[in-house]
C-alpha cells in the first residue's frame, strides 16, 4: 500500500536492553493522582534481578521448513473467523478506544501530495493523510506485568485498560506476561512490589514503579500525554462494565500459563490494542509466557512510517520480529501458529 504521513520522521527506535540483565533500582510508590508526589508515597527500594528460575541458555531456531507468509491485505483465514470475531467486539463495546492516536486527524489528499516511499492510508485509491498530536516520549520503554483477565462481575479489568491507554499515548512497552500460574514474572512482582498484583508498571526513565490501573493511566498522561484522561476511560464503573463485555467472545483466553521455552531475548511486536488480529497474537504470547516488546502503531502513529520502510510495506498489523531465530512475519494466524511451534513445550 502506497503513501505516507506527511509528518516529521520520528526518532529512531533504540534496541531495547537485554531484559533478563539485572536492572537498577527503582521506587515502588502507592498510587498517587499527582506524579509529582512520588517520592513523599514511596515505600521501599527494590533491586530488579532476573527470576533465578530461568534457563537463558537454550538456543532457537524457525521451525522446519518455516517460510513467511505472504502477507493478505485485510485476509481472514477461514478457520479463524469466529476467533476474530470474538476479539473483534471491543471495537463495538469500547468505541475504539485504543485505535486512534491521542489527537488523532485524518485529511483527503491526492496521489501527487504523497511523496514515494511514504506511508498513508489507502481507501479504494483515495489517500488517507492521519496525523496526531502525542507528548514528551521516553527514552526507554515502559515495562508492565500484567495478563488478560475477565472478571466481569467482581468489576476488575484493570490491565486491558492501561494496555488502552499506552496505545492512545503511542508509547513503547516492554510486557512482562504473568498469566495465572506462570512460574517466572508473577512471583518476581511479588518480589518487587511485595505482592502478586496486577497490573504493575515501572518506569525505567524515572525510577517510579505503581500498582492500580486509575494511577498508572493518571501519572501516565501526565508524565507522557497531555493531561487528560480519554472519555472511555473516565467513566470508573461503565468503563469496567464496558472492558468485561468487550471480552466475552475470548473469554478465557490469554489467562492461564502453558508450559513453554524462555527465549534470551524479548520478542518485538508491531501492534495495538483495539485489533482483533493483535488481541489474537497477544493472547498466545501471555499463555506462553513470552517477554515482549511492543511498538504501539495505532492510527495516526508515527511508526507506521517505520514499519513502512522496515517491511517494505504497510500490512495490517501485528508484525513479529524475533530476535532469538531472525524471523519477520505478518499475518496472525500464522504468528500465533510459529509462536506455539518455537516455544510451546
Amino acid at each position: 500500500m502506497a503513501g505516507a504521513l506527511s509528518l516529521a520522521q520520528a526518532p529512531v527506535l533504540k534496541a531495547v536492553p537485554a531484559w533478563r540483565k539485572p536492572l537498577k533500582a527503582v521506587v515502588s510508590v502507592r498510587a498517587s493522582s499527582n506524579p509529582s508526589s512520588e517520592a513523599a508515597s514511596s515505600s521501599t527500594k527494590t533491586t530488579r534481578e532476573a527470576p533465578k528460575s530461568l534457563d537463558l541458555s537454550e538456543t532457537f531456531s524457525p521451525p522446519p521448513n518455516f517460510k513467511p507468509p505472504e502477507p493478505k491485505r485485510f485476509g481472514v483465514r477461514p478457520d479463524k473467523i469466529l476467533d476474530v470475531l470474538g476479539a473483534s467486539l471491543s471495537l463495538i463495546f469500547r468505541l475504539g478506544t485504543g485505535v486512534f492516536v491521542s489527537g488523532y486527524s485524518a485529511s483527503f489528499a491526492s496521489g501527487s501530495e504523497i511523496p514515494p516511499g511514504q506511508y498513508a492510508l489507502d481507501i479504494a485509491g483515495i489517500k488517507v493523510k492521519e496525523a496526531s498530536k502525542v507528548g514528551p516520549r521516553p527514552e526507554k520503554p515502559i515495562e508492565i506485568y500484567e495478563f488478560e483477565r475477565y472478571i466481569l462481575f467482581s468489576c476488575n479489568l484493570p490491565c486491558n485498560q492501561v494496555r488502552e491507554i499506552v496505545a492512545v499515548l503511542d508509547l513503547d512497552v516492554l510486557f512482562y506476561p504473568c498469566p495465572r500460574n506462570g512460574p517466572n514474572f508473577r512471583p518476581w512482582v511479588g518480589k518487587m512490589g511485595g505482592k502478586q498484583q496486577f497490573p504493575y508498571m515501572v518506569d525505567p526513565n524515572t525510577g517510579v514503579a505503581m500498582y492500580e490501573s486509575d494511577e498508572i493511566i493518571k501519572y501516565l498522561v501526565t508524565k507522557y500525554g497531555d493531561g487528560s484522561v480519554p472519555f472511555m476511560l473516565s467513566l470508573g464503573l461503565l468503563t469496567t462494565l464496558t472492558e468485561g463485555f468487550a471480552m466475552i467472545g475470548r473469554m478465557g483466553k490469554g489467562s492461564s500459563y502453558r508450559p513453554s521455552k524462555m527465549p534470551p531475548k524479548p520478542l518485538e511486536v508491531w501492534a495495538y490494542e483495539g485489533s482483533p488480529f493483535c488481541k489474537l497474537v497477544r493472547e498466545a504470547l501471555v499463555e506462553l509466557e513470552l517477554p515482549h516488546l511492543v511498538r504501539n502503531c495505532a492510527r495516526g502513529s508515527l511508526k507506521r512510517q517505520i514499519l513502512y520502510e522496515k517491511a517494505g510495506h504497510f500490512q495490517v498489523v501485528p508484525y513479529l520480529v524475533d530476535p532469538n531465530t531472525g524471523v519477520e512475519m505478518f499475518e496472525s494466524a500464522e504468528i500465533v501458529e510459529y509462536l506455539q511451534a518455537t516455544y510451546a513445550l
